[in-house]
């Protein structure tokens, strides 16, 4: 538990108590920004940021459930890097992958237009959903009093 150890002595998380509800609102974000970025009329640019935008809500979910939230700067960097401790070190690519698109969102957002491929659109989409799938199964194997009715 080095970086979740690390970011709590460092105060960028803090304890936090769960609910049902709070976990069926950030599902809910998860659904409609995946459903936004298939919409093929916007541009590869905002459908990347909008998916990452649900690879970053489910982490959050994972966190709450797991009794903790992400407090100050750096946010969605820490959110990603204690993703594996809490569900488990076969998500440490994600956590990295996700990471990564952490980085390519914030070019798109902060430095220029067009920097994203279909390709990678469609990537993080598919990720996303797999993803999903695995959290709602840690929900329902370890936090079922947090599954959304």
């Amino acid at each position: 538990m080095k970086n979740l150890q690390r970011c709590l002595a460092e105060n960028q998380i803090q304890p936090h108590t769960p609910s049902r509800q709070e976990t069926a609102e950030l599902l809910g974000i998860v659904d409609r920004d995946l459903e936004d970025a298939r919409i093929t009329l916007l541009s590869s640019d905002r459908r990347f940021a909008t998916a990452y935008n649900a690879a970053l809500q489910l982490s959050t979910t994972v966190l709450h459930a797991a009794g903790y939230r992400t407090r100050g700067a750096a946010h969605h960097w820490t959110t990603f890097a204690v993703l594996a401790e809490i569900m488990g070190s076969e998500q440490a690519g994600r956590a990295r992958y996700f990471n990564a698109c952490r980085s390519k969102r914030n070019v798109t957002d902060y430095d220029r237009a067009g920097s994203t491929s279909e390709g990678a659109v469609t990537e993080l989409i598919r990720e996303v959903e797999e993803f999903k799938d695995d959290v709602i199964a840690w929900l329902a194997r370890y936090h079922p009093d947090l599954m959304p009715g």
